[in-house]
Order: structure tokens, then sequence, then C-alpha cells
């Protein structure tokens, strides 16, 4: 059971991806610059190094990212007024229509893939999940801290 279900989870959230690489490319976009983008909106403010760390890619990465969505004029860079060498990240006002398309590509995605659940198996799919992540965020918290 332990291996089926995560083959199945890894191959549903590639398939997920893939699925909605295609969408959003249709749109001019990518799942990563939709991905940073969220995240940013999350943590507005939030500075390169963390926001590399939560999209789990390399900072150099984070930062080409940054650049061509700020070339795109959908984020800035602020000083860090506590730290000259760093900066912050800030959507613009521009973002706000990329996300809200972006999250109806999501909301179509999703009602497609979960055709044939009923909203109560949709619901109890949501919180197995749930409880699955926090599983395992709270041994992964609980491990970094013993290694402190």
């Amino acid at each position: 059971m332990t291996d089926s279900l995560g083959f199945l989870i890894s191959d549903v959230a590639r398939l997920m991806r893939r699925r909605f690489d295609e969408r959003a490319r249709n749109s001019g976009s990518s799942v990563t610059q939709w991905r940073t983008l969220k995240v940013v909106a999350r943590n507005e403010g939030i500075n390169q190094g963390k926001l590399a760390e939560l999209l789990e890619i390399e900072p150099i990465t984070a930062c080409r990212m940054i650049d061509r969505l700020e070339e795109g004029g959908f984020v800035e860079r602020r000083r860090d007024p506590a730290d000259r060498r760093a900066w912050r990240i800030h959507l613009t006002d521009k973002a706000g229509p990329v996300l809200d398309a972006f999250h109806l590509l999501a909301a179509d995605m999703f009602e497609e893939a979960l055709q044939g659940l009923n909203q109560q198996q949709r619901e109890e799919l949501s919180a197995s999940l749930s409880v699955v992540r926090s599983n395992l965020s709270t041994a992964n918290e609980s491990k970094e801290a013993a290694n402190g």
C-alpha cells in the first residue's frame, strides 16, 4: 500500500502540474511564474533567500525568476529597511489580474480532476491530504529541531 500510495500521489501531482502548465502556457505564462507570484502574494515583502527556500529552488534561480517577473512589471524589489544589502519582493498592481486568471485556470483544472467525486468525497480527500501534509511537516520540524 505505501509504495503504491506514494507513486499515486506523485503521479497525480505530476499530472496536475503538467495540465496546469499547458493551460498557463496558453495564457502566456508558466506554473513557475504562478507559484512565485502566489508565494509572494502570501508572503508580501519576503526576501529573495526566503522565497527561494519556500519554492525549493536555488537562490540564483529565484533571483532570475524575480528578474523576469520584475521586467514584466509583476513584482518590484524594495530595499530592506533593516538590511541595506537585502531586497524585499512586493507584488505590483499588474500581478492581481494575472493571479486571478491563474485561480480560474486552477479551479477549472481541479473541477476536471475531481469529476466523479461528490462533495463529501472531495472534502474527505482534502481533509485527508491536509492531515498527511501536517504529519510530514510536523515530523520534519521535529527532526530539524532535534538536529538543531
